[in-house]
């Protein structure tokens, strides 16, 4: 069972970053967190690591409406949305599947939200997509 969607993109890293924040803003998502994991494991560890960075994305109003019916859904938020490269150099985008998110709390009250953050975070990755283009490896 997969957890994530995600796209691969032609592109430079950094590019690719600041363009999977600038879709997650248009789709009404704030970046509560974003987090080098190659720089952490650097500092904290001496470790070299791919490039890679965790961006904990939030949609305020549908926060609210998820909290609001499921008060310890708070411990699933925010969605998290990574950035790497793969072994093959490759720029990966993955969204965790709000659907498999929201399905650990099993309330139905919860579908819509989840089927909302979906097809937001599909539209994230179809703008990156389209702005760079999908990579294909070799």
């Amino acid at each position: 069972m997969s957890y994530t969607i995600q796209t691969k993109i032609d592109g430079e890293f950094d590019d690719v970053v600041d363009a999977t924040n600038a879709a997650l803003k248009d789709e009404g998502f704030g970046v509560l967190c974003d987090i080098d994991i190659q720089a952490t494991l650097k500092e904290k560890l001496g470790e070299e690591f791919r490039q890679y960075r965790i961006l904990g994305a939030c949609n305020p109003p549908l926060a609210y409406e998820g909290l609001s019916v499921e008060t310890e859904l708070g411990a699933l938020l925010p969605c998290n949305v990574i950035v790497y490269e793969n072994d093959g150099g490759v720029i990966v985008v993955s969204a965790v599947d709000p659907e498999q998110l929201v399905g650990i709390a099993d309330n139905d009250a919860l579908d819509s939200v989840a089927t909302e953050v979906s097809e937001r975070f599909d539209r994230v990755l179809a703008a990156v997509t389209d702005e760079f283009g999908s990579a294909s490896e070799a």
